[in-house]
């Protein structure tokens, strides 16, 4: 059972007394010296021999945290990088360019099986700030800002607590509100120097040159070769995809060199030998079906980790300088680990296991991701992995892949991929990304590292579907992902609580329940129909809207099959409901639904009446309906693109939505 940490404070570093907190040890106490005097002891006094070897055995026990605690504590740096994947020389790319970061993997250790918990960075970040996964507090959208519960804390302030200098250098972008200070200080500024004399740091430097944006900033003199780029085959081969593939390799090596900076910086401070390493990417690379898509090429990551001679106690198990470990590693294990690092036990709330310091825990024996709202669009996709097999669930199959994302069309890459689609130049798997998804993919990433070619209906991956299935639902359910209940109702269902506690109030959100609505919905089982008519009927209005999308994913037949269930659900209680069931009878319905329909979501598009997250909503069935919506093209004009009370971080998205409506109704 998951719960929020204490919120009282924290007594001082070392001995722990329970989750999240630890009791100081004294300064000096060397539990060789202890132990020498014990002997002596001892061997002068035959009763005392029996005494000690009591003591002695709870010393032993104990041996190894009196020891860190004698020998000072570690400073630790992580070094961050954004959009990148492993395409590292250490990783075995021989195209890429990168001493400096190849150097620091032959004297330290290389994770293969790292992934991000999200394929783009705000999800991605509140993963690793909490040890949690983003929908279990809600933080699952891009750019949602979501409140924690009382007493609920962020790692770096366990880490304060504790006697750390914590700074940031300097991106947050968390979906999360922070809970009070969270660093010492967080800025361009921010460093390891303005601590205190004799202060352990934890630091961290965050190196953007390879952001997304980066890489379509034209002009670019090319420092590689484009001839002899790799490309992926879902990518058409084009002079601007390679140029775009390109100048990533450029930026990366950029970013090698940032972090070579760095890491001398620390050499040249003295301090190398005193501070254990991180460096890891956010998620993977920015080109298009890496970022924001749950494939590996979006969620595997470069890791690699050191541990200095003075450290290595505090090494994970299979921890070789140059070597590599297959240990699966998500960001949700991040912060326990750090935590565990410190001496910290890491609280029953993060999710994560720590796999080095003092409570490492076994490794899993899977990894867990997810894509929901990506900036303007709606989506809900999770996805799990062993070792060697990746499992995808499209939740919202009649979705295409590439949704159109303001942000994600300004690459050339992107722009020329779709218009070669639409001029039907393209062959599969080139094709795929622009078509509507499979309910679900399964790929052998030794075989098909591209992900290519999908096992779904082989024969003999039967019974590995069947066991990933199960972990998947297992994990909806033990995680309370949030991601099942539509946004608008996520927040309104949270009103004077957080999403977080929502999740663990069955009556308020029955997961089990609306999970198997939402599952049975997108397996788009032709025999399922009635089902979902029934569903339409069920007392929690989030299985209602799944019951609505279930059919609109069907099609035109069971929307004809179900049209009075689908009527009566356009006077629903629930705005999610009504705009599920005015997508689904505006697109198949006759011209008495598509009027009705049309009614609907222009009233409730508005987000100065009806919130951002309905508006959204709304816009995105309005943009899918398409030359239908031909007739509301005036009253879509009026809308307004601001509002009250609307988060900075959403304040984009319904003007993009209008507009690209607008643009698509002109053609």
């Amino acid at each position: 059972m998951n719960r929020a940490p204490s919120a009282h404070p924290s007594p001082p570093v070392g001995e722990r007394v329970s989750a999240g907190r630890v009791r100081e040890i004294p300064a000096g106490s060397s539990p060789k010296l202890w132990t020498c005097s014990l002997f002596l002891f001892a061997s002068r006094n035959c009763l005392a021999t029996r005494i000690a070897t009591g003591i002695l055995f709870i010393l032993f026990a104990g041996f190894h945290a009196v020891f860190a605690a004698s020998a000072g504590r570690p400073n630790i740096l992580w070094i961050t990088s954004e959009d990148n994947g492993p395409q590292l020389g250490c990783y075995g790319d021989t195209y890429a360019r990168t001493p400096n970061l190849d150097r620091l993997a032959t004297k330290g250790m290389i994770y293969l099986n790292a992934w991000s918990t999200a394929p783009v960075c705000a999800p991605a970040r509140t993963a690793i700030i909490m040890g949690m996964y983003p929908a279990t507090t809600g933080g699952q959208h891009m750019r949602s800002q979501i409140h924690l519960p009382a007493g609920m804390k962020m790692y770096p302030q366990f880490l304060r607590e504790a006697g750390y200098y914590c700074s940031n250098n300097s991106k947050e972008d968390y979906n999360l509100e922070k809970p009070g200070q969270v660093w010492d200080e967080s800025s361009p500024r921010a460093h390891w120097k303005n601590r205190k004399s004799g202060q352990p740091f934890f630091a961290i430097f965050n190196h953007v040159v390879s952001h997304e944006s980066q890489v379509r900033i034209r002009p670019h003199q090319l420092k590689g070769d484009p001839a002899r780029v790799p490309l992926p085959p879902y990518h058409p081969d084009t002079p601007d995809v390679r140029h775009d593939w390109t100048q990533y390799y450029d930026k990366i090596g950029e970013m090698d060199t940032k972090a070579g900076e760095t890491l001398s910086e620390l050499e040249a401070a003295g301090l190398a030998e005193d501070t254990i390493i991180f460096y890891y990417g956010d998620h993977g690379s920015g080109m298009p079906r890496s970022k924001r898509w749950l494939y590996n090429s979006g969620l595997r990551v470069p890791l690699i980790v050191y541990f200095p001679p003075k450290y290595r106690h505090l090494a994970p198990k299979d921890y070789q300088p140059g070597g590599k470990s297959d240990r699966l590693v998500g960001f949700v294990d991040l912060a326990p680990t750090l935590l565990s690092v410190v001496g910290i036990e890491p609280p029953e709330s993060m999710q994560g296991r720590a796999f080095a310091g003092r409570f490492p825990r076994p490794a899993p024996k899977f990894l867990f991701g997810g894509r929901d709202r990506m900036d303007e669009r709606i989506d809900l996709v999770r996805t799990v992995r062993d070792e060697r097999y990746h499992y995808i669930r499209n939740c919202m199959p009649h979705r295409i892949y590439g949704q159109h994302i303001n942000y994600m069309f300004q690459t050339p890459t992107t722009r020329v991929w779709k218009q070669l689609y639409d001029e039907g130049r393209l062959q599969p798997p080139q094709t795929f990304f622009w078509e509507p998804k499979p309910a679900e993919e399964l790929y052998d990433l030794a075989s098909d590292p591209h992900e290519v070619r999908n096992l779904v209906g082989s024969p003999e991956h039967q019974n590995r579907l069947k066991r990933f299935r199960k972990a998947l639902k297992d994990f909806v359910i033990e995680t309370h992902d949030l991601g099942f209940l539509p946004e608008a109702e996520l927040h309104s269902r949270s009103t004077g609580s957080t999403p977080y506690e929502l999740g663990r109030d069955d009556k308020k959100y029955p997961v089990r329940r609306i999970f198997e609505t939402a599952d049975l919905a997108s397996m788009l089982k032709a025999g399922d129909v009635p089902k979902l008519k029934k569903a339409l009927g069920d007392p929690d209005s989030a299985v209602r809207y799944w019951a609505a999308s279930g059919l609109l994913m069907r099609g035109r037949s069971a929307v004809e099959s179900a049209r009075d269930e689908l009527r009566t659900a356009l006077s629903d209680a629930s705005p999610v409901v009504r705009i599920a069931a005015a997508e689904a009878l505006g697109k198949f319905g006759d011209e008495t639904d598509l009027k009705r329909s049309l009614d609907a979501l222009v009233e409730l598009a508005p987000m100065d009446r009806n919130g951002v997250y309905v508006s959204i909503q709304a816009l995105n069935a309005l943009d899918e309906l398409d030359e239908k919506a031909a007739s509301v093209k005036a009253e879509i004009k009026t809308l307004p693109t601001s509002a009250l009370g609307v988060p900075q971080k959403l304040s984009e998205y319904v003007p993009r939505l209008i507009q690209k409506t607008l643009v698509d109704l002109k053609n």
